[in-house]
């Protein structure tokens, strides 16, 4: 076992807070451990308000540099995949002049998935490098083992009629498989496998996850897997953020609302930072809520007319409320504020949502299923009902529900593509309540335990101190 003990950290992260959260927070969680110098690259979305507040915040800490790096001009055209991964390719000079402009040489340099055609950089460094998985080991089992089946399977997954096996992991439901694999002549699909066949030319791979959650895959990805990576995996999850210690108007009125509020009888409603909805499903989630009768904090909107991940690149914030949703209004039925306004909160685009769920109020999280928001729904104990839109979310959303036991999943009706609202209603209703003529709530029971397996994950001798190179100063 050799010694690794860098002394300056530099981390990439892709557009996106979905990227740029869980960067920041392995960020946070190797300063726990050892005084490293640290520096993040972001490259910036070209227009996401909410991404640009975070940057600004963290550039004011003591705690780490971040250097900022322009998105390229990159078509809008193009899938989601696609995009981010031309545009960290077009980047690649920037990061380059960033990093060689550096006053303290890298000891070690991180990427995540979308970056790691960047890991030549560091090979012409002769620094350690290493691929953070912000997702989960069954999720990195699948991207691993992509180049395998794309090879073997000649017809669209989705008309595959077998499960995808994966050797030592749970198969997958070609309906469930991840965005780029559903359109093998998309751009965004050759992206994907660039990607697989890039985490071997690291010197190890990070995954947000923790042994007692996933262990049989992380044992395939570091048994029946490794012959395709060659580098170990190590889990360093959950890597959640924490509520912040200054909190601006708009947090504080949730808070007061939520304050209010019995225990665990309120339904967070929330798809995301980049998450959209059409206008018809607009109506029948506001319906469906109102049907529920119970209390429930809702982030919402305005449709787009696009895909669904539509505001990933632009997620808005708004400092106000009720009082500014006059393009949302357009889109609920006519009376709903009126209607609900002893019961619900609508909030405008974006919301404290760390505060919201570590709330004691909050019963049920009703969510698109991005890896991040589950991992801050399930280190808080609260269940979930999973309504995944793209990205890896169907197939989170699958695990959610079928290995972990914390979540009911929302079924999209084939003849008019939406949930419908008597659907929603029960699903809310099931969760909070519980099972008719049931003393106990199982998924809330279940989502208790995965709560207390993740808090021994992060204590000291726990798997993300234990296995992480980083964080306990080893590396294979």
């Amino acid at each position: 076992m050799d010694m690794f003990k860098p002394s300056h950290v530099v981390l990439l992260s892709s557009p996106g807070l979905g990227h740029l959260i869980p960067t920041i927070e392995l960020a946070k969680r190797i300063l726990i451990h050892h005084n490293f110098k640290l520096t993040i690259l972001a490259i910036t979305s070209p227009s996401s308000h909410v991404e640009s507040q975070i940057l600004k915040s963290a550039t004011n800490s003591s705690l780490y540099t971040i250097i900022q790096i322009p998105s390229p001009n990159i078509p809008s055209d193009i899938s989601l995949t696609a995009r981010l991964c031309v545009t960290m390719r077009q980047a690649i000079p920037s990061i380059k002049s960033a990093i060689t402009n550096l006053t303290v040489r890298p000891s070690a340099f991180i990427v995540d998935i979308f970056g790691t055609e960047a890991l030549t950089l560091a090979k012409e460094l002769n620094i350690p490098k290493f691929v953070y998985v912000a997702s989960h080991a069954w999720f990195l089992s699948l991207l691993v083992y992509s180049p395998v089946l794309d090879k073997q399977i000649k017809t669209p997954y989705l008309e595959h009629n077998e499960l995808l096996k994966i050797p030592g992991c749970k198969p997958v439901r070609p309906e469930d498989v991840i965005d780029p694999m559903l359109n093998r002549n998309d751009s965004g699909y050759s992206e994907y496998l660039i990607i697989a066949n890039n985490l071997s030319k690291s010197d190890a791979i990070l995954v947000n996850t923790w042994d007692e959650l996933q262990h049989r895959e992380l044992k395939a990805l570091n048994g029946e897997l490794s012959g395709l990576l060659n580098v170990p995996v190590f889990a360093v999850g959950p890597l959640v953020r924490q509520p912040e210690s200054k909190t601006g108007q708009a947090t504080e009125s949730v808070i007061k609302w939520l304050d209010k509020q019995p225990k665990e009888s309120v339904v967070y409603v929330s798809f995301g930072s980049g998450g959209t909805m059409s206008d018809k499903q607009m109506k029948e989630i506001a319906q469906g809520l109102e049907l529920s009768e119970q209390r429930f904090v809702w982030v919402v909107r305005a449709p787009t007319g696009k895909s669904a991940d539509a505001a990933f690149f632009t997620t808005g914030c708004s400092d106000g409320f009720n009082d500014e949703l006059d393009e949302i209004q357009k889109h609920l039925p006519k009376g709903f504020l009126e209607r609900i306004k002893n019961v619900g909160l609508l909030v405008q685009e974006w919301a404290p949502q760390v505060a919201i769920l570590k709330h004691p109020s909050i019963g049920c999280f009703i969510s698109h299923c991005g890896w991040g928001s589950a991992l801050e729904s399930l280190t808080n104990g609260v269940p979930m009902i999973a309504w995944p839109l793209y990205a890896e979310q169907r197939m989170n959303a699958a695990f959610l529900v079928e290995e972990l036991g914390v979540a009911v999943k929302t079924t999209v009706s084939q003849a008019n593509n939406v949930v419908g609202r008597e659907e929603i209603a029960t699903l809310v209703k099931k969760v909070i309540l519980g099972e008719q003529n049931s003393k106990s709530n199982k998924v809330r029971d279940k989502a208790r335990e995965i709560k207390v397996s993740a808090e021994k994950a992060l204590c000291h001798g726990g798997s993300a101190y234990t296995y992480c190179p980083i964080s306990c100063g080893k590396y294979n």
